[in-house]
C-alpha cells in the first residue's frame, strides 16, 4: 500500500473534524500535493521555463440525501472551517437525491497494492529538460522538408493525494510522470502542414529518446505536404493507432452509467448483446504496472479490479459509480472519478482492446483504396442515435499502397455499425492507458471533392 505523507493525512482529516462540527452528515476529503516543471525551447534557444506546486483540498458534505462540494488551495485552520459551513449551507439548499451516499463498510477497499506509480529517480534539473527539449527541436530539423518547429518541450510532474472519509477510508496514491513533445511544421504558407510527437512516461527510463520523438514528427509533418481532397463516396477507413482510441472513447460513453441512467446512449438496450465481432474483448485493468490510468482504489473508496465490459464481442456491463449503480439497481463497478470540487462520477481506467493478427501495413495492403486516417478535427456525434461525423485528414490509399496525402474531409458512418465491422490491427503501445490498434472500419462515407 502506498501511504501519504502524515501532513497530507492530518489536513484531510481535520478537514473532517470541521465537516463533523459544522454539522455534516457524513463527508469525505481529498487532498493533493503537486509540484510540476515545463521547458519549451524555439530557435535553439529557451522560450519558456515554468515550476509551479502547491496543495489543494476538495470536501464534500451530505446532510440526508443533499450534497455539496466545495475546494480551496488554502490549508489554514481558519480556511477549512469556513469551507466545512459554506459546503454545509449549500448541501441545505441543495435538491434531494436518493442515490448520494457514501459506500458502506464492507463496501471499502481493504487491501490497497502498490502499483509502482512513482519515480524514486531525483526530479530531472531543468538544464537537462531543457536539453531534451532542444535535442527533439534539432531532430526535427534535421528532416528534409521542415521549415521549423512549432514547439518543443519537456516537462515532469509529480503528486500525492489521499482519500479520506467519515465512514472510515483513508487511501494515498503517489505519482509521477515525464515526457517530451515536438510539433514541426513543413512548407510554407497555404501549403503549411503540422504534425507532432510526444511520449510521457511515469518512470522517465522508460521514454524514447527526445531525438525520436523529433525526428518522427518531422517526417510526419513532410509526409503531409501536397494535401489534396479525395472523391466523395464510401470507402474503407483505417484509423491510425494514434487516434483510433477516439472510437474505443465512443463506445466507453455509450457505456458510462450516468449516460445509461438518463437514457442518453445509443447502448442502452444493448446489454448481453453483440456490439463488436466476435473475438475482439474491451478489458479494463485498473491494476497494470508503471502504468497512467492505474489506480488501486477509486474515489469513493472501493476497491478496483480487471473488469471485461465487452466479452468476445458481447456487451458485459456498464461502467458505474455508487450513485449510478443504485439509481439502475446494479453494484458499483469502482468507477468513480472524484475531483477537489465536484462529487464523484463514473470514469474509466486502463482500457485494452484485443489486438489483431495483422500488421498496419497488412490492413493497407488488403483495403484496396480508402483513407488512412491520422488526425481529426471538430465531431458531430449524436449520442442518443450513434450518428458519427468528425473532418479527418491523412493519406489516401491506391491498389493497397499510400498514393498521396488528403485533407479537408469529412468522414461519417454509424457508431453502432462501426464497432460491428471494426478490424483491429496489432500495433498497440502497450504502456499507454488507453491500448487501441489500428482500426480498419469498412464502408464510411466520405465527403470530399
Amino acid at each position: 500500500m502506498t501511504r501519504s505523507s502524515p501532513d497530507l493525512d492530518q489536513i484531510a482529516s481535520a478537514l473532517l473534524d470541521a465537516a463533523a462540527s459544522a454539522g455534516a452528515g457524513a463527508a469525505d476529503a481529498v487532498v493533493r500535493r503537486g509540484a510540476s516543471v515545463s521547458v519549451d525551447v524555439r530557435g535553439g534557444v529557451l522560450e519558456h521555463a515554468e515550476r509551479a506546486e502547491g496543495v489543494e483540498i476538495g470536501l464534500r458534505v451530505l446532510l440526508g440525501q443533499r450534497q455539496a462540494c466545495v475546494s480551496a488551495s488554502d490549508i489554514r485552520a481558519e480556511t477549512m472551517q469556513a469551507m466545512a459551513e459554506r459546503a454545509v449551507a449549500m448541501a441545505r439548499e441543495a435538491p434531494e437525491d436518493p442515490y448520494i451516499g457514501l459506500a458502506d463498510a464492507d463496501q471499502l477497499a481493504r487491501d490497497i497494492p502498490d502499483l509502482d506509480l512513482f519515480d524514486p529517480a531525483p526530479e530531472p534539473a531543468p538544464a537537462t529538460l531543457e536539453e531534451a527539449a532542444l535535442a527533439a527541436e534539432a531532430a526535427a530539423l534535421e528532416v528534409s522538408g521542415v521549415t521549423q518547429v512549432q514547439s518543443a518541450a519537456a516537462g515532469y510532474g509529480s503528486s500525492e493525494m489521499v482519500l479520506v472519509t467519515s465512514n472510515g477510508f483513508r487511501g494515498a496514491m503517489k505519482r509521477s510522470s515525464t515526457s517530451w513533445s515536438c510539433t514541426a511544421q513543413a512548407g510554407e504558407g497555404t501549403g503549411m502542414e503540422r504534425d507532432y510527437d510526444h511520449d510521457g512516461r511515469i518512470y522517465a527510463a522508460d521514454l524514447r529518446s527526445p531525438e525520436d520523438i523529433g525526428r518522427r514528427a518531422g517526417e510526419r509533418a513532410v509526409a503531409r505536404l501536397g494535401a489534396r481532397q479525395p472523391k466523395t463516396g464510401a470507402y474503407p477507413v483505417l484509423f491510425d493507432e494514434r487516434i483510433s482510441g477516439s472510437i474505443i472513447g465512443h463506445l466507453l460513453g455509450a457505456v458510462n452509467g450516468q449516460a445509461i441512467s438518463r437514457g442518453a446512449s445509443f447502448l442502452r438496450g444493448d446489454l448481453g448483446r453483440q456490439i463488436l465481432p466476435k473475438g475482439l474483448s474491451v478489458i479494463e485493468d485498473p491494476h497494470r504496472l508503471r502504468t497512467g490510468g492505474s489506480r488501486p482504489f477509486d474515489g469513493e473508496g472501493l476497491a478496483t479490479a480487471r473488469r471485461e465490459i465487452v466479452a468476445d464481442g458481447v456487451l458485459t456491463g456498464w461502467t458505474l459509480d455508487l450513485a449510478c449503480a443504485r439509481k439502475l439497481g446494479m453494484t458499483p463497478t469502482g468507477n468513480a472519478a472524484r475531483g477537489l470540487s465536484a462529487p464523484p462520477s463514473p470514469s474509466n481506467w486502463n482500457i485494452a482492446l484485443t489486438q489483431g493478427t495483422q500488421s498496419r501495413e497488412d490492413l493497407i495492403r488488403d483495403m484496396g483504396t480508402g483513407l488512412l486516417v491520422t488526425s481529426m478535427i471538430g465531431s458531430t456525434i449524436n449520442p442518443n442515435t450513434g450518428d458519427y461525423s468528425r473532418g479527418a485528414a491523412g493519406l489516401w490509399i491506391e491498389n493497397g499502397e499510400i498514393a498521396y496525402p488528403v485533407n479537408e474531409i469529412t468522414i461519417a458512418g454509424n457508431l453502432r455499425d462501426m464497432f460491428l465491422s471494426m478490424t483491429p490491427a496489432n500495433d498497440a503501445r502497450p504502456w499507454l492507458s488507453h491500448v487501441v490498434p489500428s482500426l480498419l472500419i469498412e464502408g464510411m462515407t466520405l465527403a470530399g471533392s
